[in-house]
């Protein structure tokens, strides 16, 4: 009886000791597999790091839209509005880091709320975060859309940094490379009585009076008579950056 019950025991300890070179051999093959070494840890540390240095990807629509935003506006100029776009995002980013609103500079209303927000959220919580070495990859048109009263065109960045976030008291951590994306909308009223309720805060004036101008399709202003272009960069406003 009692060999019986060693004999047992011994079948299942040998099979639980197949068992587990099984599951070894097979996670080690799975490794070998995806990563290019035996061990699956190290290989998921590796995929981090690369993770740290390989740029994300954008959602790279710049061939479709822009034809269409061409027809619409046939003024609008794809590297003039690029270029703003990324100077605006680093401008921006120059400002939470410093909590200094000066950093902005020729900014919309709108944006100039968002980063102020931003800046007294983060005094109130007493956050600081540092942005470094700001290198930006790619940039593309990612969607254009025609709307009730306004269209927008959305461009995304592939952005890559140093960064660290740390609260009062804390010590300033070790900067960490990061990869990221960011949007930026750009919004052109048609008209200010057909924009959402949530969009009627964005100001549009008459660039030689100030008056409120309703319909920028319009060839003159109401009030003062003065000729309004058609589509200009004015004309246009970086509404909103986001971190996508």
């Amino acid at each position: 009886m009692k060999e019986g019950i060693l004999t047992g025991l011994l079948v299942l300890m040998t099979g639980a000791g197949i068992g587990v070179f099984y599951i070894r051999w097979k996670l080690r093959r799975i490794s070998r597999a995806a990563f290019g070494t035996d061990s699956l840890i190290e290989g998921i540390k590796k995929q981090g790091e690369l993770a740290e240095e390989r740029p994300k990807s954008v959602s790279a629509m710049t061939r479709l839209c822009l034809p269409r935003i061409i027809r619409d506006f046939p003024e609008f100029s794809y590297e003039e509005f690029r270029q703003k776009s990324e100077n605006q995002l680093k401008e921006a980013l120059a400002a939470v880091e410093s909590q200094d609103m000066a950093c902005l500079k020729n900014a919309s209303p709108d944006l100039r709320d968002q980063i102020r927000l931003r800046i007294e959220d983060d005094k109130r919580q007493g956050v600081r975060v540092k942005f470094q070495n700001i290198r930006i990859h790619q940039s593309a048109i990612s969607r254009y859309e025609k709307g009730a009263g306004c269209c927008t065109v959305v461009f995304q960045s592939a952005v890559e940094y140093r960064y660290a976030r740390w609260e009062k008291g804390e010590e300033e951590p070790e900067l960490k490379k990061k990869q990221t994306r960011y949007d930026m909308e750009w919004v052109y009223v048609q008209d200010v009585e057909k924009l959402p309720e949530t969009m009627k805060v964005i100001g549009v004036n008459c660039p030689n009076c100030g008056a409120p101008l309703r319909n920028l399709g319009a060839k003159f202003c109401e009030y003062c008579g003065l000729a309004v272009e058609t589509i200009n960069i004015r004309a246009w406003s970086l509404y909103h950056i986001k971190e996508n």
